[in-house]
């Protein structure tokens, strides 16, 4: 008896998101198989690879990704740079030094900053806020203003905050990041209260959480898994929207990756390490239904892209 393959083609399909603006535009999702099913439907828009860069410079960044910027003396100097590595899509600026529990930069200050970044490259703009809920509101509000037109990514928006951000968004026609912490139904929920609050659903991105491989990283990979099927498989629109994974602030924040060779000689080279972390993370969310992630080192992201290229 020959062998007949069933098509795992879902008669539902993943929301198409288009963040930048120009020939840099960059879309997201629009896919109605599984992660890179591609024998069974055309995957028209392929995983996309971010770059992400700090407020904070060439101070924040590993010393092996720091040789990949020399010469830059401002952070407008690395997204310059950043922008030119291979297989970048889009920029992420992260404005970690705003956390009042760290640097507690002033608005104004990282405002000045996002606008200088958005008038020197033409790529798409992720900007992430400073992980301090009530400081996003006016952060990210006030980058939606300086963004007007540019058609960014505001990353992110959470249950604390999403009014006001969600309604910065909607007002500067930017695209709006809804960060959950790895729950499909508190996902499904805050997606749910954005476009409630007038938010297109179009114009949502989706932020489940993460982690860094290793780092309880098997309950990331599963909820994206459910998300995934929900939408595709049960047709919830309410999980219908791409999903974007920053990677790089968890892979470069664990002690596999930070310790010194000098400290854990027997873990071998310190580069080695965050690359293999940072590519493996990401290869993972990817598999899991990730339509973008955000890589901190330029040989990561050419690893990512290659691998999207050769698979879609």
């Amino acid at each position: 008896m020959p062998f007949t393959a069933k098509s795992g083609k879902f008669n539902a399909s993943i929301r198409s998101l288009t963040i930048g603006i120009g020939d840099k535009a960059i879309t997201l999702g629009g896919e109605c198989v599984l992660p890179f099913y591609s024998f069974d439907a055309a995957i028209e828009n392929a995983p996309k690879v971010g770059i992400e860069i700090t407020d904070c410079g060439m101070a924040a960044e590993p010393e092996s990704v720091q040789k990949y910027y020399e010469g830059c003396t401002s952070v407008t100097d690395m997204a310059k740079r950043a922008a030119e590595f291979d297989g970048v899509d889009f920029l992420s600026l992260r404005l970690e030094g705003g956390d009042p529990n760290g640097l507690n930069k002033s608005i104004e200050e990282l405002i000045r900053i996002v606008k200088d970044v958005a008038a020197a490259v033409d790529l798409p703009l992720v900007v992430c806020g400073c992980k301090s809920e009530k400081k996003d509101e006016e952060l990210l509000s006030k980058a939606a203003e300086v963004l007007n037109g540019k058609n960014a990514l505001l990353l992110a928006a959470k249950e604390e905050n999403y009014k006001t951000v969600g309604a910065a968004g909607l007002a500067c026609k930017q695209v709006v990041g809804a960060e959950s912490s790895v729950d499909i139904n508190l996902a499904k929920q805050l997606n749910v209260l954005l476009t409630q609050s007038g938010v297109d659903p179009q114009a949502i991105a989706m932020n489940i959480g993460s982690a860094a491989a290793g780092y309880g990283f098997e309950y990331v990979i599963s909820t994206m898994d459910r998300i995934k099927a929900a939408a595709l498989s049960q047709g919830d629109a309410a999980l219908q929207m791409p999903i974007i994974t920053p990677v790089a602030c968890e892979v470069w924040s664990v002690k596999e990756v930070i310790a010194s060779e000098s400290d854990i000689p027997e873990w071998g080279s310190a580069k080695e390490r965050g690359i293999d972390m940072e590519v493996e993370t990401a290869t993972a969310v990817l598999f899991s239904g990730s339509d973008a992630v955000i890589l901190k080192h330029p040989e990561s992201v050419a690893t990512i892209s290659k691998l999207i290229k050769e698979l879609v």
